[in-house]
């Protein structure tokens, strides 16, 4: 079994950075294997450019995730590993929407720094 939501995650933050890792890029769409092909949500995940894209298709990604471990023979060495995943998929969910608060806080601050530096030096237009 494969780790494809994080791998996913993985080549998503590498699109929203710009980052280009070929050793990295090839690791993660083996791991993902056949899913790339897919049409589901790690696909689009693994595709995703925006961090709106990121946690929308994350979340879908984690729901059939958690539905999968959910059906999974509770004595079955697969089920614990896919409720380990489960885990590990849940709080890279909150790790992306704690990134997505700090980037919008950013973004205020920079408004705010734009705003007050036009009120101690008004132009005018």
């Amino acid at each position: 079994m494969a780790c494809a939501e994080l791998e996913a995650l993985r080549l998503a933050l590498m699109n929203l950075t710009g980052t280009v890792d070929e050793s990295v890029k090839q690791h993660a769409e083996a791991e993902i294997g056949d899913e790339l092909e897919a049409g589901g949500p790690i696909a689009a995940l693994a595709e995703a450019e925006t961090l709106d894209e990121i946690q929308r298709h994350l979340e879908a990604a984690l729901i059939d995730l958690e539905e999968e471990a959910m059906a999974a023979d509770a004595t079955d060495p697969d089920g614990a590993y896919l409720r380990g995943r489960v885990v590990a998929v849940r709080d890279a969910e909150r790790t992306v929407r704690r990134l997505r608060e700090r980037t919008d806080a950013v973004l205020d601050d920079l408004g705010d720094a734009h705003h007050t530096l036009h009120e101690t030096f008004p132009t005018e237009e």
